[in-house]
């Protein structure tokens, strides 16, 4: 049972944060009023979720006083097998809130999505999750730029790269990474048979000024080419897609799709920026055996995440035991249902391994 003054100690510091985002000087750097805004929005969640948890406590300790009543004590006991039904629910959300927030989780999310084997299918099923992510943004109101693209004759993708613009993108999002397989009879089967195709997905942080990151000129080599796709005469015709790669990473990026130069360099030397910065979380995760890294997902193109099965209209997240019998609905970015267990998985995996480390 979660104790009411180790909470109230906590939530001590509402005040002084309140009255902090009024500070003069903390509202003339933007980086301390950023951190903040995200300590007042972490403890009012705490607030609120520790007065429902303690209300419940306090609402089962006013029912066993009348358990003995001769005319409310049967009424009272149903009341109690109520109240404790609801507890466990209740303290989980508590412990979710006492988790340190991750300021990476309210940035927008960059994503790259490749064909793996398979071909044309492959390239396919590469267009088609492109548009389940799309169609979920539309219904968020999320806006999405799309940085590079690479599509094939028959409107599949072999790599698409876009920004999904919107508070809280990338906590949502963190664990597509991975391996995306699909089983379907391909629009180019002749025969009717399933066949089994791939495609990558990897989901990283946007960079922000807060990041303070500067890249030596001398460690990125520029290569400039002409754009393909839509946009008309004007983008094959003049080198305006750039091709930018760390050198002392070899990470590259690339943006074709803007008609200015310039603006296609300001949008490659951004996406560059967020992979070097994920580059060295990822190796910081993978030396301190971070607990999330197993459900995001290492990025590697080998590791297989989840199963899309047209002919059973079936969805599988392998990390979670996850089958859900919507795949259709799914398809047309209906996903809130597979974002949201992944999520409340971490949340679970998140509190296990801190209670551990308070008994060891």
């Amino acid at each position: 049972m979660l104790e009411k003054e180790q909470i109230g100690k906590i939530l001590n510091r509402l005040k002084a944060v309140e009255e902090a985002m009024g500070d003069a000087d903390i509202l003339a750097d933007p980086k301390r009023y950023r951190e903040t805004v995200r300590e007042h929005t972490s403890l009012r969640k705490l607030e609120s979720v520790a007065k429902a948890y303690f209300k419940l406590l306090d609402d089962i300790d006013g029912n066993k006083a009348l358990v003995e009543d001769p005319d409310f004590g049967e009424m009272a006991k149903d009341e109690i097998a109520s109240l404790e039904a609801q507890l466990p629910e209740a303290e989980r959300r508590v412990l979710a809130a006492l988790l340190p927030p991750d300021p990476l989780d309210e940035r927008n999310a960059v994503f790259e999505i490749r064909a793996g084997t398979g071909g044309e299918e492959a390239a396919l099923f590469a267009g088609d999750l492109l548009r389940m992510y799309l169609r979920y943004c539309e219904t968020r109101g999320w806006k999405v730029n799309i940085m590079s693209a690479n599509a094939t004759s028959l409107d599949g993708y072999k790599e698409v790269i876009f920004t999904i613009v919107g508070e809280g993108a990338y906590g949502l999002f963190r664990f597509e990474s991975g391996g995306h397989r699909v089983q379907r009879i391909p629009e180019t089967e002749a025969q009717g048979r399933v066949h089994t195709s791939a495609a990558t997905v990897v989901v990283f942080p946007e960079a922000d000024e807060e990041d303070e990151l500067e890249i030596p000129e001398k460690d990125i080599r520029i290569d400039l080419f002409c754009a393909g796709g839509a946009g008309g005469q004007h983008v094959n015709k003049t080198e305006s897609a750039v091709r930018m790669t760390h050198l002392p990473t070899g990470l590259v990026a690339q943006c074709q799709d803007e008609r200015s130069q310039q603006r296609n360099r300001e949008k490659c030397l951004a996406t560059l920026k967020a992979r070097i910065l994920d580059h060295r979380r990822r190796e910081a995760e993978a030396k301190a055996g971070a607990d999330r890294l197993s459900l995001r997902g290492s990025g590697d193109r080998s590791e297989r995440i989840r199963t899309y099965n047209f002919p059973q209209n079936r969805l599988t997240d392998h990390r979670i035991d996850l089958t859900l019998y919507s795949l259709d609905h799914i398809m047309e970015g209906e996903i809130s249902p597979v974002l949201d267990a992944l999520l409340e998985r971490d949340v679970d995996q998140r509190i296990k391994n801190a209670l551990n480390k308070e008994l060891s």
